[in-house]
């Protein structure tokens, strides 16, 4: 199964994301057997930084290096997809500033429901940075349910257990891109994120 065939945006509402940058993973799926998926922020803005793209893009390498802080010895992200692991995005289009806008969040978050909806076996969510826990709590709430994240610093929340339709919900944050190398404190909280994690599956 390829997710960009099933699910997508075509009315493009949203104002403040580059429309250009615009992606759903495209890579050839198993959905059964898929128990772990890691949610991230937005893309890249050059489509050749992404999570599947041909050689070293930024995103591929700093999320394969999260994964070896958290004790998985991976080497490419299509050795995290073998582990039963899925990479996607909250917001399916690049940002254009520094933060993203709650309107445009809760409008995307309806492709992510629908490409959640596609994989019946998921165990464990792992929400990558506020975006991605801003977008999982839209999609509780529309299906008549509480916030799965209560509102609060990461730091402060993470650690403790949470769930959304009996699925394990680890808040962390962004792995994908830059950041992930500088800030060293959020580097290691994401290891240890993805290792209890791991321990799940």
């Amino acid at each position: 199964m390829r997710t960009s065939r099933k699910v997508g945006c075509t009315a493009f509402p949203c104002t403040d994301v580059n429309h250009g940058a615009y992606i759903v993973p495209g890579i050839e799926t198993k959905p059964q057997k898929i128990s772990m998926i890691m949610i991230s922020e937005a893309p890249p803005h050059d489509q050749q930084d992404y999570f599947y793209s041909r050689g070293d893009s930024l995103f591929q390498e700093t999320t394969v290096q999260a994964f070896n802080d958290g004790g998985a010895k991976v080497s490419s992200v299509s050795e995290i997809v073998e582990m039963g692991v899925y990479l996607t995005t909250a917001v399916k289009c690049g940002k254009i500033g520094y933060g993203i806008r709650t309107d445009t969040i809760k409008e995307c978050s309806q492709v992510l429901e629908r490409e959640l909806a596609l994989f019946p076996e998921i165990r464990v969510l792992m929400l990558m940075g506020d975006v991605a826990i801003k977008a999982l709590n839209y999609i509780s709430l529309r299906s008549g349910g509480n916030r799965v994240i209560p509102a609060g610093s990461t730091y402060k929340i993470r650690g403790q257990k949470y769930f959304f339709k009996k699925i394990r919900v680890f808040p962390s944050y962004l792995q994908a891109g830059p950041s992930f190398f500088i800030e060293k404190s959020k580097r290691r909280m994401i290891a240890e994120d993805i290792s209890a994690a791991l321990r799940l599956l």
